[in-house]
């Protein structure tokens, strides 16, 4: 089965959005009216790169240490399965910028890029120009070099897709990319958060992503060093690369570009972080010091709030682009549709619900491309007909309510080390189909009885009427999310 490159689709965006301004009798591009600011609450969006569901304290992780992040859980609501729909940057972070699928955003390469037109219906630009918004971005941005900086009132994003863990600051001084996302997001807060004008900052960390074609990889603040620097950390499940890494077909491992045979570039960068025991210790410990970093920029960023007077009414979502393997399947980096790969943190913390709305966890599916309507919904706009996430500030009022139970997932980028997939995640199964390959490799998984992948199920008779069910599925979606 053959399916088609994802599409661009402006005029959908158009469509939703004419019918949203004129249900709000508002201009995308001017503010006809400004609530009172006691009415419409600040919104932080902080975005790790490459972090797993289960890299956080309160996630479960007995090693590392994220207590500032916990907190935040502890007295917000924690989100304990939120999945993206696209592993891999730039498909996700214009997922959580337009609440859509892949299939109808269309940035599909690391060359796309929202266009001034689309730029308008993105959850920062809407709170803008819908609610008066002062916005500002801070990081990575990361969908293509075509910057939006012209929008924003506060933009600090290096003039490539990917920054640099160690960077020199006006003066010459040397600065951690952690410690210099702590000084800006401190700069917005006292220049921006003080106005009098509810404000959106998007908050986008290197960390814990490697620095590619670095050999030392993960690269902590020098400070964080010693840290785990005792702790064994234990070996995943699946780590036995010789075995798991084998039960994958031979045009998988070795995808066929043209008359070569090529590395899958998931086992290239396993060979980096992972190749033996030693080096998995070194690569985890200083991944997980990166986190600690963005734990403790974010405790920093919680001090200042207060100072300012701003933390009764400035809400903290907390989440990843994509999940990442630690060597899980003899896999490194993300791409496929394994929970290691697609399943994130989320956490919301909003200083204004009720005490009884506190610390709870939410077990329902959350998506990246919940992202964008939930600020939405935060600030009173009415959420555009084209964008394809739920309101998670629904599921936070009342969790009864009917919800997913499953989503698509598409990783359809064209790179020849990457084999292409999709599939159906549900709360049970997974369903993969690497459609391009000769093998017509599939997977199929039942999550509840083999939460590590290990058992692929396809061609068990006794799963062959709910694999046939998961492959309609999928043709379905397929469909549905364009």
């Amino acid at each position: 089965m053959k399916y088609p490159k994802p599409l661009n689709h402006l005029e959908i965006l158009k469509v939703g959005a004419a019918a949203m301004i004129a249900a709000t009798g508002l201009s995308a591009l001017s503010v006809s009216c400004t609530p009172k600011e006691d009415q419409k609450p600040n919104i932080i969006f902080l975005l790790t790169d490459d972090q797993r569901w289960d890299a956080l304290g309160v996630m479960g992780n007995p090693i590392i240490q994220t207590p500032n992040i916990d907190a935040l859980a502890n007295d917000g609501v924690l989100f304990q399965n939120t999945y993206v729909t696209t592993s891999i940057c730039v498909c996700s972070r214009a997922s959580i910028l337009s609440g859509q699928y892949t299939s109808r955003h269309g940035k599909n390469s690391f060359h796309d890029f929202f266009t001034p037109e689309e730029m308008q219906y993105t959850y920062p630009l809407l709170l803008k120009n819908l609610a008066g918004y002062k916005i500002g971005f801070i990081g990575k941005y990361g969908v293509g070099l075509e910057f939006p900086d012209q929008f924003f009132d506060y933009w600090a994003v290096e003039n490539k897709h990917q920054p640099d863990f160690e960077n020199w600051d006006e003066d010459g001084n040397f600065i951690h990319h952690n410690d210099l996302v702590e000084r800006q997001i401190i700069e917005f807060l006292e220049t921006h958060g003080t106005t009098g004008q509810p404000f959106n900052l998007s908050v986008s960390f290197k960390s814990p992503h490697v620095q590619d074609n670095d050999p030392r990889q993960f690269i902590p603040q020098e400070r964080f060093m010693e840290l785990y620097a005792d702790v064994e950390i234990p070996l995943p499940v699946t780590y036995d690369s010789t075995y798991y890494y084998s039960k994958f077909p031979d045009d998988f491992r070795n995808p066929q570009a043209g008359n070569n045979r090529l590395v899958n570039e998931a086992r290239r960068r396993w060979h980096m972080r992972f190749p033996n025991e030693e080096k998995y210790q070194e690569s985890v410990r200083n991944h997980h010091r990166l986190i600690t970093g963005v734990d403790e920029c974010t405790g920093n960023m919680m001090k200042k709030l207060k100072e300012l007077g701003l933390d009764k009414n400035t809400i903290i979502i907390y989440t990843s682009d994509n999940g990442f393997y630690l060597a899980e399947h003899g896999l490194a980096g993300k791409w496929y549709g394994h929970q290691e790969s697609v399943r994130i943190p989320l956490i919301i913390y909003d200083p204004r619900l009720p005490a009884r709305k506190r610390g709870i966890t939410i077990e329902q599916m959350a998506l990246n491309i919940d992202m964008a309507p939930t600020m939405l919904s935060m600030a009173g706009v009415e959420i555009p007909e084209q964008m394809q996430g739920k309101d998670l500030v629904r599921l936070i009022d009342n969790n009864q309510i009917p919800w997913r139970t499953e989503f698509f997932y598409e990783h359809t980028i064209p790179i020849p080390t990457i084999p292409k997939s999709v599939g159906v995640i549900s709360e049970d199964h997974t369903y993969l189909h690497y459609y391009e390959l000769a093998s017509g490799f599939e997977e199929f998984y039942d999550l509840k009885n083999d939460p590590n992948q290990i058992h692929n199920l396809i061609g068990h008779p006794e799963y062959s009427e709910l694999i046939d069910a998961y492959r309609q599925k999928t043709d379905e979606w397929a469909e549905k999310v364009k």
